[in-house]
């Protein structure tokens, strides 16, 4: 049982110790999650990660964080991690919302809600004209969440269908 929730939403400063250390501890329980593919992160992906964010003005994250202790020094939650691409039919920047993780004992409490709020706000800072995702058809409770906040399956004409998700990893 989680106490009461002092929630701290905050863009993360990938310079602050401590939000590095955050990015990385919650990235790696959200990699280790059957929803992130239930292995933790290389050490190589653990000791490059944030120089490799800080390089790239192009990406942000989002932490939660529970300051019930009354110190600002609470635990790290949550996180989402964002990346700018460029839609072309807009001739404008869209953010994709690469990674949203919430620690288990916290999940239900809106955590993710408050941080894909903070996540849209530095969007349309940043001028895009929309948010993208993608989420396991077996996550239901992500699934309603991002229902809940406004998103939907991606298509262009329902008779043609939505769109698929894809990948080839190179290597």
């Amino acid at each position: 049982m989680v106490p009461t929730l002092s929630l701290r939403i905050c863009r993360a400063d990938y310079a602050n110790p401590v939000h590095a250390a955050a990015l990385v501890s919650l990235l790696d329980a959200y990699a280790q999650d059957p929803m992130g593919g239930g292995e933790p992160l290389s050490e190589f992906a653990r000791v490059n990660l944030i120089p490799a964010l800080a390089a790239r003005p192009q990406f942000f994250s989002v932490l939660a964080f529970d300051d019930a202790d009354g110190f600002g020094t609470g635990l790290a939650i949550g996180l989402v991690n964002c990346i700018e691409g460029f839609s072309t039919f807009a001739c404008r920047p869209l953010v994709n919302m690469h990674d949203v993780a919430v620690l288990p004992a916290y999940r239900g409490k809106r955590v993710a809600e408050k941080m894909l709020a903070l996540a849209e706000d530095v969007a349309r800072e940043r001028g895009a004209c929309k948010l993208t995702l993608e989420v396991l058809q077996g996550n239901a409770g992500a699934i309603k969440l991002y229902h809940r906040v406004g998103f939907d399956s991606y298509e262009l004409d329902p008779a043609i269908g939505q769109a698929q998700f894809l990948q080839k990893w190179l290597r």
